[in-house]
């Protein structure tokens, strides 16, 4: 995510940090409004949250797709 330290790097412009990574610039201004107001700390307890929220969504996933496959296969059998 381009993000507002990603900025000042170099002098570059919002817009070309977030294009080089392939986002819309309006990702980084909701995320800027999102979490201006949070200290380093909090962003990086934020950055943990979120990334263990991913990694459980994708578990969930993965147990759902698990579960549909095995009431599918015992459906078959009957």
């Amino acid at each position: 995510m381009c993000t507002p330290s990603d900025t000042g790097r170099r002098g570059h412009l919002v817009g070309d940090l977030c294009r080089q990574r392939g986002e819309n610039d309006a990702i980084f201004y909701a995320w800027k409004k999102r979490s201006a107001h949070l200290g380093v700390s909090e962003l990086l307890r934020l950055r943990q949250l979120e990334e263990e929220h991913r990694r459980l969504k994708r578990l969930v996933a993965d147990l759902s797709l698990d579960q549909h496959r095995l009431s599918e296969a015992l459906r078959k059998k009957v």
